[in-house]
């Protein structure tokens, strides 16, 4: 028993083809891209709150969104 040769994988690749067809395999693909772009951009989200802290720590700006707030829309 050693290891899958290339010939292996191509023949699991032909059967998943064969079984779940192209288009099912092209939209998995898609979702699981928007599911990485979503989670890489939670992450950069992340990052951002030191600014938002910073401008909190400002009284004139937490004033203003007090304010803001009793604002009618």
């Amino acid at each position: 028993m050693g290891s899958f040769s290339i010939w292996h994988w191509l023949i699991v690749l032909l059967v998943v083809l064969l079984v779940f067809g192209t288009k099912r395999l092209r939209g998995a693909g898609r979702d699981l891209g928007e599911a990485v772009k979503g989670f890489k951009k939670g992450m950069h989200e992340d990052e951002t709150p030191e600014r938002l802290d910073d401008r909190s720590k400002d009284p004139a700006s937490t004033e203003r969104s007090r304010h803001d707030d009793n604002v009618p829309r």
